[in-house]
């Protein structure tokens, strides 16, 4: 429906007349008001001063802001005389010279000396008027009160002040519970590895992200006088609870071996002990390679299964290197029965046993983000020297810290080995960490 503005009722051009009269009336006091009295009530500060500073003009409005009468200050004081201490240092080292070289200086902050011995925080513009030779006459400055934005500024820098304190303190928080996370982690790993007479042993343990509790782990420890028992594996995810199904596991190993050290009795034993802690809700499983070391003359039996495990890399003393497969083995803790992989091999004079954990073969390397990959370990290990199981894991070290963003995980190394020669008591002190 059209409406017709023109057709207007008695009320509504009463109406229209009434705001037309009240809009005359308001024009016609504005141009009532003199060019004295706008300059005299402007809501700003005005002064006018000679080219020495001595004030010969100000307006009421400032002359009000500083409590002073226009008798003290007109042909009495300079403008700096307006300032603080500070205000006036600056004004004297920086405004001056600025507004002399570049006859403007804009919106510059400064501190009024205000009634009450109050500071009036301001923006000062000053601007110097020049004749038609362009001889400077004087200077004529606009004064704007600043105490609403100075109070912004304040609460602005409180609040700054604040997030860097906030900032500082998670940053001390996050390297207490780094370092407390670091300790826990070393908990859950042997000190150092046991002496083992005729043996060589070698461990690294690489923390991927200083903020997570990782699960990897391993261990050696004697069984008699004459085996070791070794392993090596990972549990399931990360954090507190991955950091207490691994100290389960570690002491689960460690029970078995002394009950019987057969590799696949001890890890159905684990899988046993897993399986009933935690398959109620909360499923959690882990992969484990555990064996046992026997040493004999100029050889090494090795006897181990594997749970779900990367199989183990021997890195002979001729310089090649072979997988010992331990194909077949489950998860350890997702099945009531679950099976196992045993293998056997003897390590030779010069032989290094090489167990890891996947964090390893699953780095990301390369523009692609491809996986690394056990081929491209046994390549790696293959032309690494044969100097032992110490020299391999420094080697494998390295290798890690190269890997840089594109190793997510956590990652530990095992290895062990006889060194070439055998020592034998004529050598001095034979035991080999």
């Amino acid at each position: 429906m059209m409406c017709n503005t023109t057709d207007q009722g008695p009320n509504g051009e009463h109406e229209h007349g009434q705001a037309a009269g009240a809009a005359d009336a308001a024009f016609t006091s504005l141009l009532e008001d003199s060019a004295e009295e706008l300059y005299d009530q402007a809501p700003c500060g005005y002064l006018s001063t000679l080219m020495d500073g001595t004030i010969a003009k100000i307006n009421t409005t400032l002359l009000d802001w500083l409590g002073l009468s226009r008798d003290q200050v007109v042909g009495r004081m300079r403008f700096a005389d307006l300032l603080t201490i500070g205000g006036k240092l600056y004004h004297e080292t920086h405004f001056a010279p600025m507004l002399q070289m570049q006859g403007e200086v804009n919106a510059v902050a400064l501190d009024l000396k205000a009634g009450g011995k109050q500071r009036l925080p301001v923006l000062v513009t000053s601007k110097v008027k020049t004749s038609d030779d362009g001889d400077p006459l004087l200077i004529r400055t606009t004064v704007f009160d600043a105490r609403d934005r100075r109070a912004y500024e304040k609460e602005l820098l409180r609040g700054r002040q604040a997030a860097e304190e906030a900032r500082r303190q998670a940053e001390a928080d996050r390297a207490r519970l780094q370092e407390a996370l670091a300790v826990l982690q070393q908990s859950l790993l042997p000190a150092e590895l046991p002496e083992i007479p005729g043996l060589e042993a070698a461990a690294h343990y690489h923390t991927a992200s200083p903020d997570l509790l990782g699960g990897d782990f391993y261990d050696l420890v004697p069984l008699d006088t004459n085996r070791w028992a070794f392993f090596l594996g990972d549990v399931c995810g990360k954090g507190p609870q991955a950091a207490a199904l691994t100290s389960l596991t570690r002491y689960t190993l460690r029970a078995a071996a002394l009950h019987d050290p057969d590799p696949v009795t001890v890890l159905s034993t684990l899988n046993t002990v897993l399986h009933d802690r935690y398959t109620r809700g909360d499923p959690r499983y882990c992969t484990a390679i555990f064996g046992i070391l026997q040493p004999d003359n100029d050889h090494v039996s090795v006897h181990l299964a594997s749970g779900g495990h990367p199989s183990a890399l021997i890195q002979h003393a001729d310089g090649t290197a072979d997988y010992l497969p331990t194909p077949g083995g489950m998860l350890i803790g997702v099945l009531p029965n679950a099976s196992f992989t045993s293998a056997h091999t003897e390590l030779a004079r010069g032989d290094t046993l090489l167990l890891y954990t996947d964090g390893l073969t699953e780095a990301r390397i390369g523009p692609q983000r491809e996986l690394y990959g056990e081929e491209a370990l046994r390549t790696f290990t293959t032309a690494q020297p044969a100097a032992g199981p110490q020299a391999l894991i420094a080697a494998l070290t390295g290798l890690l810290a190269g890997f840089g963003k594109g190793l997510d995980d956590d990652t530990a190394l095992l290895a062990l080995g006889m060194p070439d020669p055998f020592p034998t008591p004529a050598d001095g002190d034979h035991r080999l960490r």
